[in-house]
């Protein structure tokens, strides 16, 4: 289940509370006088104990209710509550909030069971309960209600939901829904992501989170919802229990936590570290949120204060405005001639209202000079109250640009309310001020490398032969680790550059006459399944120049590792080339495979100090060139890989490539679950892998099935012939952006009204990149491509599918170009993307068509489409529905 019936919960019409009461004290009395004093809809007590509370009459049953209420709570003991959730069921209650505490996991399941057959909701147990202002719901033992907002919060702590109304009741932030999941053993975060993005009175949603359970369901919500609005979280057990011994780099330097700050990155949402700093965002989100500039302005009557909110600036990485010589001339004429004239704009601490007044005007006229962060701090020149008063009509007329920190308490307290009143983001210190500010830009940015395009990775099609051989024969032999050349032999057949390397017999003689054919000088390495890491046990000699040397370091490498690992099995002598690369920097590249989260890609700064270094980021699989730039961007490597003195930049796309390589690996490979690439070379010319080695699994671990995120389905191509010409039926990718615009600029303008019901000349870009990059968990969209004249791919028309969360039914839409139609291109594509919906288990599908839309009537009846009995009357459109069953 998902979003279905969450109306209920969330906007009941009616209540029943069960168990409610009026001993003092009591959850059931608690629940009760919090709905009591506020709700607007009908409520009905329940408890075979007492005959009326407050004077409204008491039912003791279910049974007893005039009718079936929207939603109940159960405050009542653990042992009754699977019985009275199979009454409301029947009775046609279709969401129920577990208050109780102490469930056994038996129980839990009964509860489960005995909603299934009405499908029923529930939310909890061992909740708090939830708000829902706007109608006056507070369905809780919270100790305060909740003011009418925007902001919706959700949380598995319900000590936090009371802590956040007694945080927003003092700033007077209201909410649309606050809930606390409890051990959410049905409604979950995917489910509230989901109800809550296409929420008309939600405009921000906040999560306290803790687990997740379905991590598929969650991600698909969560980047849904974050693409709508911001999705502000705050995840505990950064530290966790510590990450256990692993074999590969890669495995010792993922962490549950970090693979967990991965995905949300990945969902577009915004992570923070603490409760205070959600309480920031929220306060920034409240008051702040349409602010994209990339530059922030500090204007102080105190350089003190001015000197600390740079710092914070420094350390938070917030760009200041370089003030611009206009702007400059404009202060000079309206402050003291010993002002700053930098930013920090030091207006002195003598100022009076006029010097506030003119030094705010002049920034908030400069669209340079973006945010503007306004630090005061008391003085006995003039009141706070006053300063605040004068400026407040101008913080009023530019919405969303100033940011106010009133340093003090008593003193500046009216200043503060006045700010707060005219709309501006305060904060205690400038330090919180400014993290604020930081936090809202990561957040602009990891939209923004949502709404990349990508360009095409320029690997080769993958060898996927020669790659499942090499995993076969080891898992044959019952090997966990495939050999170096095993390893580079996969990596090679996805089209990553690898070092040549012949693997021998482990004497020394056999060594010294493979080092004569591949060419001097070479490297040696141990060859056992027993060493992971060959360099710890002596097992590694580089630019080995003759045959004395190689054999000379084959025999001290032999009675090296057997003196360190004398158990260990060796089975040979690796010899590959020594490459010679002067600007090459090492890195590395892994993958393994998360617990909760699936198979994640690791990059970093690689060589033999890799987790000293511990300079690695992780992104979760399928990668594409934007998002493997975003995972390079973030680790501090990256700043030589840009080029640095006489070193030249080093080939991004290619290094990119490696990475989505690898993420195709995981892909195609379903028992892979460890692989290293340390180190990759990376230089101006290109990468090289120097090392690699991959770990397999007995039973499947990887595999795209077991991605967080459903990768591009390469299943669902076909080609087909169509009008004499070979045309691809393929899945839709983010890296068709400038493909797909070019098919939109060539629909006639008739066509585009007959698509959306309106005429459009331009697309916008983020609309274009929501065509474009689907998430295929729930979306489709199929492209005909053909080749073009030129050579080029072109797309000749496009047919896709939305559906809703509880995949009930998919609305389908289709656009053929329009110097196209009435070829059977139309009829092609739907045909695909019927089957695509039948494979997905959606049992009907639905459009709008307008009634003048003949050609796609006609199409749609030769399809099985039947008119549904709600038309549009708006634009005069049909409803098409056919049944998939």
């Amino acid at each position: 289940m998902t979003i279905r019936h969450l109306d209920h919960l969330l906007n009941p019409t009616s209540v029943a509370v069960f168990g409610a009461s009026d001993r003092v004290g009591s959850v059931g009395a608690t629940v009760w006088h919090n709905l009591k004093a506020t709700f607007r809809g009908t409520l009905y007590p329940v408890n075979p104990k007492r005959t009326s509370l407050d004077d409204v009459p008491v039912f003791r049953c279910a049974a007893d209710l005039p009718g079936a209420p929207d939603l109940a709570v159960l405050c009542t003991p653990p042992a009754t509550v699977p019985t009275l959730i199979a009454e409301l069921g029947a009775l046609g209650t279709r969401a129920v909030v577990i208050v109780t505490a102490g469930l056994s996991a038996a129980q839990k399941q009964a509860a489960l069971d005995a909603a299934r057959p009405h499908l029923l909701r529930l939310l909890g147990p061992n909740c708090i309960g939830l708000l829902s202002p706007h109608l006056g719901l507070n369905a809780s033992f919270a100790h305060i209600g909740a003011a009418p907002g925007e902001l919706a919060f959700v949380s598995q702590s319900g000590a936090l939901v009371t802590a956040m109304l007694d945080w927003a009741q003092g700033r007077a932030i209201g909410f649309s829904h606050m809930v606390s999941i409890g051990e959410h053993c049905d409604v979950d975060f995917g489910d509230l992501l989901d109800y809550l993005a296409s929420d008309a009175r939600t405009r921000a949603i906040l999560l306290y989170m803790e687990s997740v359970q379905s991590p598929r369901k969650f991600m698909s919500a969560a980047r849904a919802a974050a693409r709508n609005k911001p999705v502000i979280v705050v995840k505990a057990g950064r530290a966790g229990n510590g990450v256990k011994a692993a074999m590969s780099h890669t495995g010792a330097m993922t962490g549950a936590d970090v693979v967990f700050d991965a995905a949300l990155r990945r969902a577009g949402m915004l992570r923070v570290d603490t409760l205070q700093d959600l309480f920031t965002a929220a306060e920034t989100l409240a008051r702040f949120r349409g602010n994209r500039s990339p530059v922030l302005s500090i204007m102080t009557n105190g350089g003190g204060a001015g000197v600390m909110a740079a710092d914070a600036a420094a350390m938070n990485n917030v760009s200041l405005a370089e003030l611009d010589p206009a702007l400059v001339r404009r202060l000079d004429a309206v402050l003291p001639s010993n002002w700053s004239r930098a930013n920090p704009l030091d207006i002195i601490g003598d100022a009076p209202v006029e010097r506030y007044v003119a030094t705010l005007t002049a920034l908030l006229a400069d669209e340079s000079a973006g945010a503007v962060l306004f630090l005061h701090s008391p003085t006995a020149i003039v009141p706070s109250s006053d300063i605040a008063h004068a400026c407040a009509p101008l913080v009023l007329a530019a919405p969303g640009r100033v940011m106010s920190c009133w340093l003090g308490s008593a003193a500046v307290a009216e200043a503060r309310t006045c700010f707060e009143a005219a709309g501006a983001a305060d904060y205690p210190t400038p330090e919180e001020a400014v993290r604020a500010f930081a936090m809202l830009q990561t957040y602009h940015r990891n939209q923004e490398v949502l709404m990349e395009a990508p360009s095409a990775s320029e690997n080769p099609v993958p060898d996927h032969a020669k790659a499942r051989a090499c995993v076969d024969a080891a898992r044959a032999q019952g090997r966990e680790w495939l050999t170096e050349g095993e390893a580079k032999d996969v990596l090679a057949a996805y089209g990553v550059p690898v070092v040549r390397t012949v693997t021998v017999a482990p004497n020394a003689a056999d060594a010294a006459r493979c080092a004569t054919e591949v060419g001097f000088p070479v490297a040696l390495k141990i060859v056992s399944p027993d060493i992971t890491h060959k360099s710890d046990v002596g097992g590694v000699r580089l630019g080995l120049a003759d045959v004395a040397t190689v054999e000379r370091a084959a025999a001290d490498m032999l009675d090296a590792v057997r003196q360190a690992r004398p158990q260990a099995r060796i089975t040979g002598f690796s010899v590959q080339v020594m490459a010679r690369r002067p600007h090459a920097q090492e890195l590395i590249v892994g993958a393994s495979i998360d617990p909760l989260f699936g198979p994640v890609i690791l990059f970093g700064q690689g060589g033999t100090a890799v987790e000293v270094m511990a300079d690695r980021a992780v992104a979760l699989p399928p990668l594409n060139r934007s998002l493997a730039r975003d995972l390079v961007s973030r680790t501090r490597v990256a700043r030589l890989l840009a080029g640095f003195r006489d070193h030249p930049p080093v080939h991004a796309e290619a290094l990119h490539d490696v990475l989505i390589a690898v993420s195709q690996m995981l892909a195609d490979l379903p028992h892979l679950v460890e692989l290293d690439i340390n180190p990759l070379w990376a230089d101006e010319t290109g990468v090289l892998a120097l090392d690699a080695r991959i770990r397999l699994a007995s039973a499947p671990m990887a595999g795209a099935d077991r991605f967080a995120i459903r990768p591009y389905p390469t299943e669902w191509e076909q080609v087909v012939t169509w009008s004499g010409r070979d045309v691809l039926l393929r899945p839709i990718r983010p890296e068709d952006e400038a493909q797909h615009l070019r098919f939109i600029q060539r629909l006639d303008p008739e066509d585009i009204r007959m698509r959306i019901f309106q005429t459009r000349r331009e697309l916008p870009r983020s609309e274009l990149a929501r065509l474009t990059q689907i998430d295929y968990d729930r979306e489709m969209a199929f492209i005909a491509e053909a080749i073009d004249a030129h050579g080029q791919p072109e797309t000749l028309g496009v047919a896709r599918t939305v559906r809703d969360p509880d995949n009930t039914e998919a609305e389908f839409a289709i656009s053929v170009r329009s110097d196209l139609k009435t070829q059977g291109l139309g009829r092609l594509l739907m045909d695909h993307l019927i089957r695509h919906a039948q494979a997905a288990g959606t049992p009907r599908l639905v459009g709008w068509v307008l009634r003048e839309n003949r050609a796609m009537l006609t199409l749609a009846a030769d399809l099985g489409f039947v008119r549904g009995d709600d038309e549009g009357k708006e634009h005069g459109e049909v409803r098409l529905v056919k049944a998939l069953g």
